[in-house]
């Protein structure tokens, strides 16, 4: 059998792709992601036999090739994988500090953060997991081989595809930064000119790198041609990944956080994430509330959520890290005893003032970034989140490799209290150490009850993300949306520091943002932006509703 030709897509099929918003239902299996081409090739995996890991390394990889800006073979995420047999695994690909990463290596001469060096340079890279954690996923859950859930990607990069108006537009507006760099002006440029909407884009730099990882699994990317590509830009550019480092990297399996919700099972991403801990300690906060008693959108609901994401986000600034270097304590941090301790302040009329709300207490024991969501006919479930860090990471393409590096160093603490690109404030927690992988929001989760499946869900949008899957889970279990509208409804936002409430036009009424004022509420600032990119798949009586979040293009594709 020739996996290729037994894989392939036909490049005329999916051009014809709807690449708006859209919600589709299915009884067999659901593809929700940023990218329409990218959902149509997962759905197509699952139409051919594959399970949903197949099915999400797939479309993950052809992420890689038509959704540059977040999709990757640079950078890496976390991946949540429910068996429909009761199973649920949580892998970390998260990127790793090279082992020549110091503690302070962002810091100028007067002790500040040089913003350059921690996010446009290749110092600010990470040693990539995407590769490793896909393939590793593939061997332990999938069923296909590495040639088959390749084959798509290869395809749409050796061949090219039509750029829509979205991807032409977005390599328009980062031009300038690819300049600086000529393997990225000549990726994203049609020789030094734009790229326009319509024009087929081609990657034959990048069709060579997939293709040896399909022909020599990790050690296509890892090892030999690939990883020497990485290491050469690197010397030439003050960058510290090594081929010691780049050959040493391993995703880790962990436990996954896990919490109850009205009956619900919660199951997300730990610690080097702070999504599913936050998740659940906030979710833990409001259950005694009965936010489906209070109304969408009252001021009481309102309020009673800011509260919750401004406690929880003070304990991430101070706990949280990675756990094979500091004592997280996850545990103590989603147990109901623990979320009834640190809500007791909370007044019913009154705003706390985030200057005053530090890290709970307890006796000491004796962006950019994009999502999708899988299901398969079995009710195997796959929720990842992988990412660049900033859109398009550091733009820096390794020249003959054909993909773009991070720059998720940034996501460090540089400097203790110090905000990151995205406003959040660490500690020593999240200090820069060798080896080292940088805290995430990054929060793929999934529901289930009863051991059946629920819920697949996540999002993109750095400090965001989190409040934006507390506000999709919210919709569905406690004000009973349809998926489609628990996704569409708009989004709020608060984390802590600063002590402002941003939020989505039509979020807060103009009645409600002023009782929230009147109470303490600061900063209350709404607008056209939008919060997060939660493509999701909700089950319910046995149908699949697979959302594409209306706030940007993308594509939803089931049978």
């Amino acid at each position: 059998m020739n996996p290729v030709k037994y894989l392939s897509l036909g490049v005329a099929l999916l051009f014809a792709v709807c690449v708006q918003a859209e919600t589709r239902s299915g009884l067999n299996g659901m593809v929700a992601s940023r990218s329409a081409l990218a959902a149509q090739i997962g759905s197509k995996i699952l139409q051919q036999g594959g399970n949903a890991v197949d099915s999400a390394v797939a479309t993950a990889f052809a992420l890689a090739v038509v959704y540059p800006s977040a999709g990757n073979l640079g950078g890496g995420g976390f991946m949540m994988i429910a068996m429909a047999d009761g199973r649920v695994m949580a892998q970390d690909n998260r990127e790793k500090a090279p082992a020549a990463a110091s503690r302070d290596m962002f810091l100028d001469a007067k002790g500040n953060v040089d913003r350059n060096l921690a996010v446009n340079s290749l110092q600010a890279s990470g040693v990539p997991g995407t590769v490793a954690g896909l393939l590793d996923a593939l061997t332990r859950y999938g069923t296909m081989t590495r040639q088959q859930v390749l084959a798509p990607a290869i395809e749409l990069a050796s061949k090219g595809f039509p750029l829509n108006d979205d991807l032409a537009g977005q390599f328009a507006e980062n031009l300038e930064g690819f300049r600086a760099h000529p393997a990225s002006l000549a990726k994203f440029t049609h020789d030094g000119m734009p790229y326009k909407a319509g024009d087929v884009w081609v990657q034959r730099d990048l069709a060579d790198t997939l293709q040896r990882i399909a022909d020599q699994g990790r050690d296509g990317f890892y090892k030999g041609k690939v990883a020497e590509q990485i290491v050469k830009e690197m010397q030439g550019n003050n960058g510290l990944i090594t081929l010691k480092d780049l050959e040493q990297y391993q995703p880790v399996w962990r436990e996954p956080v896990h919490g109850t919700y009205h009956g619900y099972d919660i199951w997300s991403m730990p610690p080097p994430s702070s999504g599913g801990v936050l998740l659940v300690q906030m979710l833990n906060m409001l259950e005694p509330y009965n936010l489906g008693k209070l109304g969408y959108g009252s001021t009481a609901a309102m309020h009673l959520m800011i509260e919750a994401q401004r406690r929880a986000y003070a304990d991430r600034a101070e706990y949280l890290g990675d756990p094979d270097f500091v004592k997280v304590p996850a545990a103590t941090m989603v147990s109901r005893e623990y979320a009834k301790q640190r809500f007791s302040d909370f007044d019913p009329d009154h705003a706390t003032d985030s200057t005053k709300v530090g890290a709970g207490k307890w006796p000491e024991e004796s962006l950019q970034t994009t999502h999708f969501s899988v299901v398969d006919k079995n009710g195997n479930a796959v929720a990842i989140t992988t990412t660049l860090n900033r859109s398009y990471g550091n733009r820096i393409v390794v020249p003959g490799a054909g993909f773009l590096m991070n720059n998720e160093m940034d996501d460090f603490s540089s400097k203790p209290n110090t905000p990151n690109s995205y406003g959040l404030i660490g500690r020593d927690a999240n200090d820069i150490q060798p080896g080292k992988r940088m805290l995430s929001s990054m929060t793929p989760t999934i529901i289930t009850r009863d051991g059946k499946l629920v819920m697949v869900t996540g999002s993109p949008g750095g400090s965001t993300i989190i409040n934006t899957v507390l506000e999709v889970v919210v919709n569905v279990l406690d004000y009973g949306m349809s998926a489609d509208k628990a996704v569409s409804s708009p989004r709020f936002h608060h984390q802590w520091m600063p002590d402002n409430v941003r939020y989505e036009t039509g979020a807060i009424s103009a009645e409600v943002a002023a009782e929230l004022a009147k109470m303490g509420h600061k900063g209350l600032s709404g607008s056209g932006f939008g919060i997060g990119d939660a493509n999701t798949i909700v089950r319910k009586d046995g149908v699949l509703e697979g959302v594409s979040d209306p706030r940007n293009v993308g594509g939803v594709a089931g049978y």
